[in-house]
């Protein structure tokens, strides 16, 4: 399993979209359910901080056209 933080917003995308599969196709025992899904909520959170941080990146386009870099906790 991959960090988080080396995914990119398509990787973990497609890893949640596989999790979600997997989950609905109702073939795994109760651990391994409950080890997706709590996998499939890091990636989630995941996938949101970044949305979150791209948001704000365009919010805060200066005129020239320069961003202003944003963190987020």
């Amino acid at each position: 399993m991959t960090s988080d933080t080396d995914l990119t917003f398509e990787a973990a995308l497609q890893e949640l979209t596989e999790t979600v599969s997997r989950l609905e196709a109702g073939e795994l025992s109760l651990e391994e359910s409950l080890a997706l899904f709590e996998r499939g909520q890091q990636l989630a959170a995941y996938c949101q901080r970044l949305l979150e941080t791209a948001s704000l990146r365009i919010e805060q386009l200066t005129a020239d056209g320069e961003i202003v870099e944003v963190t987020l906790a």
